[in-house]
């Protein structure tokens, strides 16, 4: 197995959006068993995370993640990845058969002393990413819930957070031809640059069961 078990310690630095994303966008994006939770009507919260992981990780690479909305299935909430993209294939395999998440290869690349990242397949601009860096940073731990879908079964499983995190100006560019655009992100309401950072993926527990094969569009 080319792979490490759950849970997995990853280390490095981090840049994350917050957005808000209209319902009927996250839709297509969201199995129909997850109720999406609505942050303002007719809006969920959703964005993107662009982090690279390096010495003291359980694997070095990059990855963009997108959060499609928030959502509830009985008495559980969680945050639904929509897309996932790695440069790393051991990454790539782990995240699918572990998490059930739908990640992809694709080519990263950080500018200008890290102000800026771009994130690409093949010919194919997925986004890019400018950003200022803070003026101020202050430790905080975080932890959240996402959900993933492996096979029939809903998987439910913890991220555990800490960082150095400092509020920033951001510019999000998605193109048309980008695999997310369809969500029509926007602008960021929030930016976020997470330094020093520790993220603890933990072991994914089945919650549930899905009446009909989900696709991820």
């Amino acid at each position: 197995m080319p792979y490490p078990q759950a849970p997995w310690t990853l280390q490095g630095y981090a840049v994350q959006t917050l957005q808000l994303i209209d319902i009927e966008k996250a839709r297509p994006f969201i199995p129909s068993e997850l109720e999406i939770i609505s942050f303002w009507p007719g809006k969920t919260l959703g964005g993107i995370y662009i982090s690279s992981y390096s010495f003291g990780s359980v694997m070095e690479y990059n990855e963009l993640i997108v959060v499609a909305g928030f959502a509830r299935y009985a008495d559980k909430i969680g945050a639904w990845i929509s897309h996932i993209y790695v440069d790393n294939p051991d990454s790539l395999a782990g995240g699918r058969e572990i998490w059930g998440l739908p990640k992809e290869m694709a080519e990263f690349t950080w500018e200008n002393d890290r102000n800026r990242v771009i994130v690409r397949q093949g010919n194919r601009l997925l986004c890019g990413l400018t950003y200022t860096q803070p003026s101020l940073a202050f430790p905080l731990p975080l932890s959240g819930m996402c959900f993933g879908s492996l096979d029939s079964d809903l998987l439910l499983f913890k991220g555990e957070f800490q960082s150095r995190v400092g509020l920033v100006s951001g510019e999000l560019e998605v193109p048309p031809e980008s695999t997310f655009a369809r969500l029509n992100l926007g602008q960021p309401w929030f930016t976020f640059y997470c330094d020093d950072l520790r993220l603890v993926a933990g072991v994914p527990e089945v919650v549930g069961q899905r009446s009909v094969e989900f696709s991820y569009s």
